[in-house]
């Protein structure tokens, strides 16, 4: 179905503007412009009302995953009729595998996988072959490697009432899906025989379906709810494969014959090198992974041999990713928005260069065949040939978006609210941490919330421990700190608790930059703004203070001893948008309001166990459980080191992951 926007405002300030020349240019063939937006002017309000009037697919990357879940939130909002989906990493955990030279040290790879984001990127790809209606928030992850994307298309299963479905033919096409068949435990990715019937539970959905048999005819398709027991009755239903990475060739013989020659050509070129235990490692390596791969049909780290495994894929070319799915469907008839491009944009030209730089030691010194360089993120070169029409969108975009687009820059800096960019002050750094407190305590009576600044997570850390501390600060106040060892989803609880009253204080680092909607924050404080670099940087700088510019009272405090080049640079820059704002208002009679936005629902309720009754198990003797009760064991302690990390006892919490890390050896 078409895309349908769906709000009560209408474009206003400079929202009608940019939303008409976005579109000119993208009828007229521009393939690349920036939308010069600044904190809260409504950028993501424009893009949708772009996508409305284009009516194209729409990739939309971010480079956080906690902005891609607002973001996520937003769009779902604005288009409750239409596909839109969340695909980001789906690792709460993941150490890669690695060697260090200089110690001798193999780590080998260690991940942990968030099962709730894992069925939502699967839920991704099932609704880019199920319309053109599409809209995708998406991390970097995008350019990683998914699998082809016609080999996907292609492994999915048509139910439809009426057409006879052979019993035998059936289950085995669910299991050629990945599916399991499970009669005890019922979850995603399994199915069940119940008599005549089958249910069957998708892995992208948070339903499972009940196929109703007579004579092996399908006579009726119902989706059930588990937990509100919802119906909804379908005439058919495509069901696609339970994994999102598929391959194409089934020919395992070939595919091990082509493994053993290429790591017979490496024992040779290391043998000719005079390297004798790296020829003995990698042949020892690959010897391993295709029995247990013959065996087991899975290995950890069967990435490193993906190039072997697609049909359609030569060594050196590059991977499969989520763009290439657009690309499968539409051809360059899709849109490609780069959300906060100044940070977005080098992060994914940064991706390739890491990968490549850990795997050359682990093929160096035997770890992995060559073909380890294939399973890569895409370079930034071949992410730029594959997206046509993009958009930048920041309220700093660098020059190589300024450059890319031309000149062809749509600026929107006044706000429908009509508020203004906040007032700046410089604070000496000398006695800040008193000061900092006295400027809490006046937004705190007025029930408003504060965000700090710091430079490392050790002195977030510290500074969150210290305004927690009552005896210090004669007061109490409720202060949370955001940092990116916090799991995804737990992320945007705590932003959602800052909004709601249940912290007055808000301490980071670099996920309190871009992006964030916070319109109860009236202050943002900078600490050490006069150090120069990254998180100083002029850009960063305006990022930060725009976390203050969507109340009406919102004000930015710099506490540095002198005035940097990049805090002139951003206090300029901030009042000459002031200046340019207040003169509209004034010149149409505008009154500014604060931002008025209610909190919404978490991207998905997960039941959490109350902190406060979070018990220790390590005591209990796990020779005494049965093997299902073993496995209910890890599942708890798993449930409480999250708990512990959310709650930033990671001391406990690395115990708890220790332990696991034994039980499930035995």
């Amino acid at each position: 179905m078409p895309f349908q926007l769906n709000s009560p405002f209408q474009p206003s300030g400079d929202q009608p503007k940019a939303i008409d020349k976005l579109v000119a240019n993208i009828q007229q063939g521009i393939n690349r412009q920036t939308l010069l937006g600044v904190t809260g002017s409504g950028k993501t309000f424009t893009i949708a009302n772009v996508i409305q009037k284009t009516q194209l697919p729409t990739l939309v990357i971010s480079h956080n995953k906690t902005l891609a879940g607002q973001l996520y939130q937003e769009f779902k909002e604005l288009f409750p009729n239409n596909k839109v989906s969340y695909f980001v990493s789906y690792y709460d955990y993941y150490q890669p595998e690695a060697y260090l030279p200089s110690s001798d040290t193999y780590i080998a790879k260690e991940v942990q996988i968030n099962d709730l984001i894992d069925r939502l990127r699967l839920e991704s790809a099932s609704n880019l072959l199920s319309g053109n209606d599409n809209i995708i928030i998406a991390s970097v992850s995008c350019i990683y490697n998914i699998g082809d994307p016609s080999e996907f298309a292609n492994l999915t299963l048509d139910l439809k009432v009426g057409n006879k479905y052979p019993r035998r033919q059936l289950l085995e096409s669910f299991i050629s899906l990945f599916y399991l068949r499970s009669e005890i435990e019922f979850k995603r990715s399994t199915f069940r025989i119940r008599g005549e019937n089958i249910e069957i539970w998708p892995s992208y959905t948070d339903s499972f379906l009940s196929l109703e048999f007579n004579n092996e005819t399908l006579v009726k398709i119902t989706q059930h709810h588990p937990l509100t027991a919802q119906e909804k009755i379908f005439d058919d239903y495509k069901l696609f494969p339970a994994k999102q990475y598929v391959t194409g060739n089934k020919n395992l013989p070939e595919v091990f014959e082509n493994i053993r020659r290429d790591c017979a050509k490496q024992v040779e070129i290391f043998k000719k090198q005079n390297k004798i235990l790296e020829a003995h490692r990698i042949e020892q390596r690959v010897e391993y992974d295709l029995e247990m791969l013959q065996e087991t049909g899975y290995i950890n780290g069967i990435e490193n041999y993906s190039s072997y495994f697609d049909k359609n894929r030569k060594p050196g070319d590059p991977p499969y990713t989520l763009v290439d799915y657009f690309r499968h469907l539409w051809g360059d008839n899709f849109l490609t928005v780069i959300d906060e491009s100044h940070v977005t944009v080098p992060q994914i030209g940064g991706m390739f260069g890491g990968d490549f730089a850990r795997k050359t030691n682990l093929v160096d010194f035997g770890f992995r065949l060559p073909s380890a360089f294939d399973n890569r993120p895409l370079k930034f070169e071949e992410f730029n040939s594959r997206i046509t029409k993009a958009i930048y969108v920041s309220a700093t975009p660098s020059q190589y978006e300024i450059n890319d687009s031309k000149n062809n820059i749509i600026e929107q800096i006044i706000r429908p609210t009509g508020l203004i960019d906040p007032q700046i002050s410089v604070r000496s750094s000398k006695n800040q941490i008193p000061d900092l407190i006295e400027e809490i305590k006046k937004r705190v009576e007025k029930k408003e919330r504060v965000l700090v600044t710091t430079l490392t997570k050790r002195m977030a850390e510290d500074l969150s421990a210290y305004l927690s501390d009552p005896e210090k600060t004669k007061t109490n106040f409720k202060v949370a700190y955001l940092h990116s060892d916090i799991v995804t989803l737990e992320r945007s609880k705590i932003l959602d608790d800052l909004r709601s009253g249940n912290y007055d204080v808000l301490v980071g680092i670099n996920l309190l930059r871009e992006g964030l909607d916070l319109p109860e924050v009236s202050l943002v404080a900078i600490l050490d703004a006069d150090q120069q670099g990254f998180l100083r940087s002029k850009s960063a700088l305006i990022q930060i203070m725009g976390r203050a510019s969507r109340h009406l009272d919102g004000q930015v405090i710099l506490y540095a001893d002198s005035v940097s080049d990049a805090m002139d640079g951003a206090i300029k820059e901030v009042n000459r948008r002031r200046k340019i704002q207040l003169k509209y208002n004034q010149d149409n009679n505008i009154i500014p309001q604060t931002v008025v936005k209610s909190i919404r629902p978490q991207i998905i309720n997960e039941i959490v166990e109350t902190r406060d009754r979070v018990s220790l198990l390590g005591e209990i003797d796990v020779s005494s459980l049965t093997p299902p009760q073993q496995l209910k064991y890890i599942k708890d302690l798993k449930k409480q080191m999250r708990i512990l990390a959310a709650d930033f006892n990671f001391e406990e919490a690395i115990k708890i992951r220790d332990k696991i890390k034994e039980l499930e050896k035995i």
